[in-house]
């Protein structure tokens, strides 16, 4: 007999047949489910996986892209500099003064070499629209060989294109770079520039007498007498010291003759001309060291006659700077290389 309260049907059957999962059992009596035993946790750690490569993937592709894009930049940079030099492009026909500066030391390499001196002014005489060539000077001297140089390219241009050339004096114009003032037509100094030092000098230290209060024995081998006479730990004969300073005289005259060549009946010649002193622009002015008074912007108005200033002066770009650089350190590290062979015995 069925009880008449009781239900029947399909339904009843299924629901007194189905059995009880073990997670809802779990979660009836308050216990938590196992990650294994998780609904769907396959699915979610899947997209967690997927989601995370997805991340890597565009932060790897931001990187790439921003390392291209910075070398990209820096190549723009080296064409841009490689194709401008600091000088003026050639042919410019509006009337103008022509500038060169040479600034801080002349030596080979620097910014006042010969090499980047001579191309500028060069460029600057080229050119038909330059009505003169004005030499800015601001450099206390250098390297007589580079000033030589030169002063010899500034009397070939001058004959070669009849044109004058002005030097202007701003801070200094001292020893080399006085060697090459005197090649112009006319030098302008400020009253209180420095100028002159018509002389020549060899510098060096000697440290004999503190390695033998210190007992310091100094081992050096050379073929040929005098290969080690300028080395500052081996004393100095009286032979090596007059044949130094024979030298040192012998470029002093060459530099003497520059300066009366250049400056002529200008010069006021005194015992103290040649002595390697210096004067203020004053009295390089009084000396005949000099001609005037004046700066750039005066020489350009009064004397060329021509205000606009175009300057010409040749500077190493970026391109060239690396390029030096990579050199250099590829020819420190040849020296190391040379310095690790085995010392002749």
């Amino acid at each position: 007999m069925t009880d008449p309260n009781t239900p029947s049907g399909p339904d009843t059957e299924n629901m007194h047949a189905a059995p009880v999962e073990p997670a809802q059992t779990a979660a009836k009596n308050g216990a938590k489910p196992e990650a294994g035993n998780a609904p769907g946790w396959e699915r979610a750690t899947l997209e967690k996986l997927a989601m995370a490569a997805l991340i890597e993937q565009r932060l790897a592709r931001r990187w790439r892209n921003g390392i291209r894009l910075g070398w990209l930049v820096f190549l723009v940079m080296l064409v841009w500099f490689g194709m401008e030099r600091g000088g003026a492009s050639a042919d410019i026909s509006t009337p103008h003064t022509a500038v060169v500066k040479i600034q801080g030391e002349i030596a080979s390499g620097s910014e006042a070499s010969a090499e980047l001196v001579v191309a500028a002014m060069n460029s600057a005489f080229e050119d038909k629209g330059a009505q003169a060539v004005v030499l800015l000077i601001n450099s206390p001297g250098g390297s007589p060989v580079q000033a030589g140089i030169i002063n010899d390219e500034i009397r070939r241009l001058k004959a070669q294109y009849k044109k004058p050339i002005y030097a202007v004096v701003e801070e200094t114009c001292a020893s080399a770079a006085y060697y090459i003032a005197v090649g112009a037509d006319q030098i302008f100094v400020d009253k209180a520039s420095v100028v002159g030092s018509i002389g020549v000098l060899m510098d060096g230290f000697g440290f004999t007498g503190l390695m033998d209060k210190l007992g310091v024995e100094r081992r050096l081998m050379t073929a040929g007498e005098n290969k080690g006479f300028m080395d500052p730990f081996s004393p100095q004969t009286d032979k090596q010291r007059a044949f130094a300073q024979s030298m040192l005289d012998q470029i002093h005259q060459q530099f003497i003759g520059v300066v009366k060549a250049g400056r002529g009946t200008r010069l006021k010649e005194t015992p103290e001309t040649f002595s390697g002193l210096f004067w203020t622009g004053q009295q390089a002015v009084d000396m005949g060291l000099a001609d005037h008074l004046g700066n750039l912007d005066y020489v350009a108005r009064e004397i060329v006659k021509a205000e606009d200033l175009v300057d010409y002066t040749r500077k190493d770009n970026v391109a060239e700077r690396l390029v030096k650089r990579f050199g250099a350190s590829m020819g420190e590290g040849a020296v190391r290389a040379i310095r690790s062979l085995p010392a002749l015995h």
